[in-house]
Formats: structure tokens, C-alpha cells, sequence
């Protein structure tokens, strides 16, 4: 399920979205999905447009991050501005939905994506809303070339499954995390259930997100996932499943990690 917060062996040409090819410090980018959210990026914040889904599934991703943060960094959740002189960077922000309450938590946010018309989209909504939000059109190898960071939390949410190269791009997402910090990561897993839901039922079926959303082969087996970051020094757990009861509309943690799952790595 889930659109990006906005492939495996099969990769697209790189290339921007006006056909320009992609340099070297952008080369995980896939063009054709960032344009694809870039044309929806005015409906970010309408709970009942294309987007609606994420809009569901929001709580039980910012309540994981939360409490993971809280647990990590020994912070009170439930105090205000908890995480108060702690960084943070969301890749992938789309149209803002993580970065803005991630703001009111206290973070010190900064949030990239790859199309201007997202982060347009989402500097304007966080200026309606009074957030001092750094926003940038950047993908992650150019904050790596810049030396940005590095940063207490990254979040990266539904969005590896978006990109070409899945292992440089989530190398690079771990390596703009701070000693000690914590990298939490958000994607799809390659299940034969989750081409059942997560693929032709949320797309084809609920119309829940529109057709083609989503490459059921781009999907990442967290043992994937786990293999992509083991050069890295860090420390790998997960996945934490998240799932979606019909009942009461409403997504939450448990064990299932079969379509949606989360993983958290740590920074030695």
C-alpha cells in the first residue's frame, strides 16, 4: 500500500524528468516515479484526493517514529517538544505529511525530495502553518556530496521501492546519520500477499492509489534490505509489521510484516 512519502535487477534509464540525464550524485533517482508524484504535488493535503491513503496510514507511521526516537534518545513522547535540539531529515518529504508533525515534536527538520513541485508544495503549507521547515529539491547523494548532516534521525518512508538503485540510495541515506543516530526506514515487502494487496487489490481494486503506483519487483524482502546495509556500521532490527484492519479503518503495529513492514538501523 501507501504512495511514496512522497527494483531489483530491471532499472530504468536515469534521467531527470525533462529527459536530461542524471549526474552522478542523483544516480538513485528514478525518473518516471518522480514525475508521477510531481504531478500530483498540489493534492498532498487533500485528506479525501489521491493521497488519502497516506493520510490513513500517517498516525501509525509517526507513532512508530516517535517511539522509537523516544526510546533511542530517552526522551518523554509524551512531553511537549520532546525531541527538542535533535536533527532530523526526511528523504522522500513529498508534500510534507512526515516533516510538519515531526516539527511540532521539536526536531530540527530538514526535508529533501526530487521534485520541485513537491517541495513547493510543501514549503507553502508549512508557511500557512507557522513551521520553520529547511525544504530542498536534492536527492540524498547531493546532501552526501555537500557534506550535509549528519543528522540524529533519517527517516526515509515508502520510498525505496520509488527508487533505481535501492542499495546506493539506502547506503547514502545511512551514511547522513549521526553517531549514535538512528536511520528508520519504511517500504514494502516482495510477498506474494503483498502483490495480492499491497499491488492489484490497492490499486486495481480499493482504488486506493492510482494504477502503477507501485512495481511489485521493485518490492524489498527485508533480509534485502538488511544485506544492502551491511557494509555500513550499523545495527540492523526489524522489520516491525504494519497493518491495516478494514474494521476499523485504521493502521497499527504488529507482527505481519508480510506486505508493509519498518526497520530501524543504528549508527554504531
Amino acid at each position: 500500500m501507501a504512495a511514496s512519502n512522497d527494483p531489483l535487477s530491471q532499472r530504468k534509464p536515469q534521467s531527470d524528468t525533462a529527459g536530461t540525464p542524471v549526474g552522478p550524485h542523483g544516480a538513485s533517482i528514478d525518473p518516471a516515479d518522480v514525475a508521477r508524484f510531481a504531478a500530483q504535488a498540489a493534492e498532498w493535503w487533500d485528506p479525501k484526493g489521491p493521497f488519502a491513503p497516506l493520510h490513513r496510514f500517517n498516525p501509525a507511521r509517526l507513532t512508530f517514529v516517535r517511539d522509537q526516537a523516544a526510546a533511542h534518545f530517552g526522551r518523554d513522547p509524551r512531553a511537549r517538544a520532546a525531541f527538542q535540539g535533535l536533527s532530523l531529515l526526511d528523504i522522500g518529504c513529498g508534500g510534507g505529511l512526515i516533516a510538519e508533525p515531526m516539527r511540532r515534536m521539536g526536531f530540527a527538520v530538514t526535508a529533501v525530495d526530487a521534485a520541485p513541485e513537491n517541495i513547493g508544495t510543501a514549503r507553502a503549507h508549512a508557511e500557512q502553518s507557522g513551521l520553520d521547515i529547511t525544504y530542498r529539491a536534492a536527492t540524498v547523494e547531493q546532501l552526501e556530496a555537500e557534506g550535509a548532516g549528519p543528522f540524529d534521525v533519517v527517516l526515509t518512508l515508502e520510498v525505496i521501492e520509488h527508487v533505481a538503485d535501492p542499495a546506493a540510495f539506502i547506503r547514502a541515506c545511512s551514511r547522513l546519520v549521526a553517531p549514535g543516530g538512528i536511520l528508520i526506514v519504511a517500504t514494502l515487502n516482495r510477498t506474494l500477499k503483498a502483490l495480492a494487496l499491497g499491488k492489484v487489490a490497492a490499486e486495481y481494486i480499493l482504488r486506493w492509489v492510482p494504477a502503477g503506483t507501485h512495481d511489485w519487483r521493485q518490492f524489498i524482502k527485508p533480509d534485502e534490505l538488511r544485506a544492502m546495509l551491511a557494509s555500513e556500521p550499523l545495527t540492523v532490527t526489524g522489520p516491525f509489521g504494519l497493518a491495516y484492519d478494514p474494521l476499523a479503518d485504521r493502521w497499527s503495529q504488529g507482527d505481519d510484516a508480510d506486505i508493509n513492514y519498518m526497520m530501524v538501523a543504528t549508527r554504531d
